[in-house]
């Protein structure tokens, strides 16, 4: 035994006493999660009528470290009530802890989630408690198959990037407890969202929370990591976003996201609205995460480019998937309700690779009539340079988003360059895409530093 004491926050004392079918631990950096969720795990195999339980770590050796022998782990928690046999047994080869709970013995197998070979031939039949330490650098097949066989699930995370679908396919589903959910960062509410799942809690934990971390050492970890970095983005204010790699790295929520108030407020400014426009970008695969996204941008008379409204759409969670006839119905529509709410925009910007939509739109204009002039994206400008306009845009504060476009938000803070090569990747950039063909005809209003840059461009 290590001599420490598990200090217990008010927080961590509801999360104890919680009896909840799954728990995502999410959270700052040395918050307790670990410490505290291993502890209530445990507890949980204790009381479970099943002998068999799972806990995942990226290999063994992790899981040895930081869950099994650390202070204030299982080992240094349980005591004598605790084997571990890290290389197995002759009756059973899986690395496992055998837990002598006062309801019988229990194995808690401890599986590598970062060896698929292995885990594949570890997970069969049904478990009962199932602890996965940082759920978000798991193998997505392995949460998959190991969620759907156990009772409870318990998975710790630091923040990370909002596109990896263990969040849309789990976290985003939990939702905090109502006493503790303004306690929860806004940026992480804003992302759960997606249907809630009875009995499935989400939990934000930081250093506040944490009783037995000492001044000196908070001190320590804030000096040592760079203010202004994405790691202290994930890390010490526990939001979310890309670590490394992004395309938009200067984009701040905090600086270029506008509310609907401060939009309101436009049309009546000394440096109101002077153009609006929109992009449509389209993909109607059934099989993927791309989507039909439509923009409308407004740009001021000071040369702010503001996104003020998307529609997105994707194939894959619809039983009756859109074709370009119906998104050439929604597209209008979507145009309608923005020259309501704004303006008016003449010329709307269609992908000029899809012209089985532009098709759609043109025979729609002859048949019924239409304000709208349906328009091929103009893509003689480079997306090395488009990325080039905006990042010069949002260091003058001139490229801004509505509140309400959350996944054109989502896509900036994801947007990233391919590993080890100097192109974006092809994905996370549909409202992205979408918005710059709503732009590129008219960027020589937006913004002051860029304005020379294209000479070479004769649109």
């Amino acid at each position: 035994m290590s001599g420490e004491q598990l200090l217990l926050s008010d927080k961590y004392k509801a999360f104890l006493r919680c009896n909840a079918s799954v728990e995502f631990l999410e959270g700052t950096t040395s918050a307790g999660k670990t410490t505290v969720g291993l502890f209530k795990f445990m507890l949980k195999v204790a009381s479970s009528k099943k002998k068999l339980h799972i806990i995942a770590a990226k290999d063994t050796g992790t899981a040895e470290k930081n869950i099994i022998n650390k202070d204030l782990g299982i080992v240094d928690d349980f005591g004598a009530l605790v084997e571990y046999n890290g290389n197995g047994t002759s009756e059973d080869k899986i690395p496992h802890i055998l837990f002598h709970a006062s309801g019988g013995d229990k194995t808690v197998y401890v599986l590598g989630y970062g060896d698929k070979k292995k885990w594949q031939k570890a997970l069969g039949g049904q478990y009962g408690c199932l602890y996965i330490d940082e759920i978000n650098t798991a193998d997505i097949d392995f949460v998959r198959e190991a969620a759907m066989r156990c009772d409870y699930m318990m998975g710790t995370l630091n923040p990370d990037d909002p596109s990896l679908p263990v969040y849309s396919e789990y976290v985003d589903h939990a939702r905090p407890l109502p006493e503790w959910e303004s306690e929860t960062p806004k940026e992480i509410r804003d992302c759960l969202v997606k249907e809630p799942k009875p009995g499935w809690v989400h939990w934000f934990f930081s250093f506040s929370h944490n009783l037995g971390l000492p001044k000196e050492k908070l001190e320590q970890i804030l000096r040592n990591t760079p203010r202004g970095t994405k790691i202290w983005k994930n890390k010490i204010e526990g939001l979310r976003g890309r670590s490394t790699g992004l395309v938009f790295s200067n984009f701040d929520e905090k600086k270029h996201v506008l509310s609907r108030q401060e939009i309101a407020k436009i049309p009546h400014s000394i440096n109101p609205f002077v153009k609006f426009t929109a992009g449509l970008d389209t993909s109607y695969s059934s099989h993927s995460e791309d989507t039909i996204a439509m923009m409308f941008i407004g740009i001021t008379k000071d040369k702010r480019c503001i996104v003020l409204r998307e529609c997105v759409y994707n194939n894959r969670d619809r039983q009756d998937p859109l074709a370009p006839s119906d998104t050439a119905v929604k597209f209008i529509a979507f145009l309608e309700s923005c020259r309501k709410d704004y303006g008016f925009a003449r010329d709307v910007f269609i992908d000029s690779a899809d012209q089985a939509t532009i098709t759609e739109l043109n025979k729609l204009k002859r048949n019924h009539g239409s304000l709208y002039t349906f328009v091929n994206s103009y893509k003689k400008v480079s997306i090395i340079d488009r990325i080039n306009f905006q990042l010069g845009w949002l260091a003058e504060g001139k490229y801004l988003v509505s509140e309400d476009c959350t996944e054109h938000i989502r896509e900036l803070n994801s947007y990233s360059w391919e590993e080890d090569k100097d192109i974006p990747e092809d994905g996370h950039d549909h409202t992205i895409n979408a918005a710059q063909y709503a732009w590129i005809p008219f960027r020589k209003l937006i913004g002051e530093i860029n304005s020379g840059m294209d000479k070479e461009y004769d649109r």
